[in-house]
């Protein structure tokens, strides 16, 4: 069985390009990994590949919900399993691309859910009420009180009725998990510079088709590059700070990806080369036949 090809990295590295470019070498069909892309409308503030950038490559999970409908890791773990079964039984590789680490992770390892599946932040609770609660319903070792995000998880699976289990770690396919990387300092400089040609491209005019949607639309009120634009829409915030805001989180996030991708997956990082990208190509290729 051939592995699937998973590309991950943050925000702004060439992800997209990537997989594109070896969904044409390797007679590949292409998953979307990203939570934002599954939404209809949501183009720019997502960076989704257009229909001219896929130059005619199948891709799946892309504009299949609208804004304000939900879409849970449960959902997404079930459709992307499905896609991959559809893709196999053509007899063409899959590659996965994105940068939403726990639906990659929920859907190419053995993640348990339920389908009432649902993710509540708590706020709520503090964090001594959140523990007060979890020992109520379970006597296993239990998080540090100061490590609020593992008081979450761990709340929110308890009363998602979900299995708690270490198959988490148990992979169900043959994968190559690539990376792609480059220095702080120039990732930072492409996600400003990013964000900048968003805005360029048209996102305010997305945005602002949206507004009615953002009092229903879960998405709209959590992704990077909208949710920042709520109080733009509501509360006469300035565009200056909204867009510096959106850099920030876009900044933030990338740190974040990387911790996840780091110890989550058994990813092979590869140094982007920006100047010469069929450079970076050319050395994923070689990884991928490697062993092969």
């Amino acid at each position: 069985m051939k592995d699937i090809i998973v590309i991950v990295g943050p925000t702004g590295v060439g992800k997209t390009k990537l997989s594109i470019e070896l969904a044409k070498s390797l007679d590949a069909e292409i998953i979307n990994g990203d939570s934002v892309a599954i939404y209809k409308g949501l183009d720019i503030g997502s960076a989704k590949p257009t229909k001219e950038e896929q130059e005619n490559i199948p891709h799946h999970l892309i504009d299949i919900k609208e804004v304000d409908e939900d879409y849970t890791v449960f959902e997404y773990q079930k459709d992307c399993r499905e896609k991959i079964k559809e893709i196999k039984s053509r007899n063409k590789r899959v590659i996965i691309v994105g940068g939403t680490g726990l639906y990659m992770k929920a859907a190419l390892y053995n993640y348990q859910f339920s389908e009432e599946t649902t993710y509540k932040e708590y706020l709520e609770y503090s964090n001594e009420e959140l523990l007060a609660k979890i020992k109520k319903q379970y006597t296993g070792v239990l998080p540090e009180l100061n490590n609020r995000k593992r008081l979450v998880r761990l709340l929110n699976k308890l009363e998602n009725k979900e299995i708690i289990t270490n198959k988490k770690d148990e992979c169900l396919y043959p994968l190559k998990v690539i990376g792609l990387t480059t220095n702080r300092d120039t990732l930072y400089e492409r996600i400003n510079k990013r964000v900048d040609c968003m805005i360029e491209n048209g996102l305010l005019k997305e945005i602002e088709s949206m507004k009615e949607k953002y009092n229903n639309s879960r998405i709209l009120n959590s992704g990077i590059g909208y949710k920042e634009f709520y109080d733009y829409l509501f509360h006469d915030k300035n565009l200056a700070d909204v867009i510096e805001e959106i850099k920030k989180d876009s900044r933030h996030f990338a740190k974040r990806q990387y911790t996840f991708f780091n110890h989550q997956f058994n990813t092979h990082w590869i140094e982007v080369d920006f100047n010469n990208f069929s450079n970076t190509i050319k050395e994923v290729e070689e990884y991928i036949k490697k062993d092969a």
